[in-house]
């Protein structure tokens, strides 16, 4: 035998032995970041509602446009944004996103009116448009199928944490410092979070943190490899024609039409319609999105469990869709409560359904979507899902206004994950990759 095979042998062999990095870990845990500064950021505006709606005399109605004003320019870019992101790398656009948005953030705090509010949200959702777009397709890139429900639930779970763990600081920073500084300081966050990302994040191949062996790992695991070229099969507008992306669209609409009635109206809803304080609703709010993240967590383990033993990746996926919206649209229910304690009680359990569906959401784009598409089929189900972000809360406040009460706003809510839960039940048909 020749010494160069020997060598090549012994080579193989110590890279076989060689114990992988667990740097894909980290990765995740930097993409959790991004997520919750970007709730961080939304929830901002929710808890300051009351007292801006009492500052400049601020109608329900008025204060819906303003709070859906970044639906409009974070739906609309959302498709661009995946497209650049699959085109250029997602290290690149999700940098200049949080920086983007973290200075739209801080600018909020110079806001004087209905008009220049609605105009620095609009900046906001420019800049929030590539955040989760990007993470699916760095998700498709950084690990292996049976590791993705895990891996999708951990930056996820950012949504969670933004809203839940923001509230009481946001809250007593307003009550301490006035409304305009939590604003600030949350940008100025995500300004540090750039720092950190653009100096430790590339894709795996090109990574100084990851070993071969953990590279190794995450690609021999994946059904497709993302990432190896940037060739696209498809036009962003060709993924319509296939079935189970119209049905992502349809089920994250109505997804996203139920949980931002919570990132928008339940601190006003506990003040309001159940009479707390401002620094109770504060902590209260952190309740059902606490509660979430645990089920939201659980079940994306139990989701990688079941597929690793071989149960298909669509009745995995299905399981967590289908149980969780018929779960959140026991929100409906809460109209007949009077206890705070059983209403606060309920709302967690329809915000833990929407938890347990919110895993397969974001891994669904990984599942089906063409050979390096990924962000663009993420960001294709999530422009469409936001439409429901821009209804909800103006749908919310035209009938706080004119009712009185949030109680017909609950029963369209109830409704809208009702037909969330038909549509992936029926209308989503065997979870498997497009093929072109």
């Amino acid at each position: 035998m020749s010494e160069l095979n020997v060598e090549t042998k012994v080579n193989a062999t110590m890279l076989t032995m060689q114990e992988k990095t667990g740097f894909r870990w980290k990765v995740a845990i930097m993409m959790w970041g991004a997520i919750a500064i970007n709730y961080f950021d939304r929830t901002n505006l929710s808890a300051a509602a009351p007292m801006i709606m009492k500052e400049f005399d601020f109608t329900a109605t008025e204060m819906g446009f303003i709070m859906s004003a970044f639906f409009f320019s974070y739906t609309l870019c959302q498709i661009p944004s995946g497209w650049l992101a699959d085109k250029f790398g997602q290290k690149t656009l999700l940098g200049g996103s949080v920086a983007s948005w973290s200075c739209a953030t801080m600018l909020m705090a110079a806001g004087q009116g209905l008009i220049s509010f609605i105009a620095i949200r609009i900046l906001l959702g420019i800049g929030e448009a590539g955040a989760y777009p990007c993470n699916a397709g760095i998700v498709s890139k950084w690990f292996p199928d049976r590791e993705r429900a895990r891996a999708t639930v951990i930056f996820d779970s950012g949504n969670k944490c933004g809203t839940a763990f923001a509230m009481p600081i946001i809250v007593w920073m307003m009550i301490t410092f006035g409304w305009k500084v939590p604003f600030i300081i949350s940008g100025a966050l995500g300004i540090v979070w750039v720092l950190i990302w653009l100096k430790y994040y590339t894709d795996p191949e090109k990574s100084q943190y990851a070993n071969q062996a953990e590279i190794e790992y995450i690609r021999d695991g994946q059904a497709v490899k993302d990432g190896l070229d940037n060739k696209m099969p498809l036009k962003w507008y060709q993924l319509l024609r296939y079935r189970n992306i119209r049905a992502m669209c349809i089920g994250f609409f109505m997804s996203n039409y139920a949980i931002y009635f919570y990132i928008t109206w339940f601190p006003t809803y506990l003040v309001q319609s159940r009479g707390m304080s401002l620094m109770k609703m504060g902590f209260v709010a952190m309740i059902p999105p606490l509660v979430g993240l645990l089920v939201g967590f659980i079940t994306a383990f139990l989701a990688d469990y079941l597929y690793s033993k071989g149960y298909s990746k669509t009745k995995v996926r299905k399981n967590n869709l289908v149980c969780g919206m018929l779960l959140a649209s026991s929100i409906v229910f809460v109209n007949f409560i009077q206890s705070d304690v059983a209403a606060v009680a309920l709302l967690t359990l329809s915000y833990c359904g929407i938890a347990c569906a919110g895993p397969a959401l974001w891994t669904l784009p990984g599942d089906v979507a063409p050979k390096n598409m990924t962000s663009t089929v993420g960001a294709l189900q999530n422009c469409v899902s936001n439409v429901g972000g821009i209804l909800g809360p103006i749908i919310t406040g035209w009938i706080v206004t004119t009712t009185g009460s949030f109680e017909m706003a609950m029963v369209v809510t109830a409704g809208a994950t009702l037909i969330g839960a038909i549509n992936y039940a029926f209308y989503l048909g065997e979870v498997k990759r497009i093929e072109v």
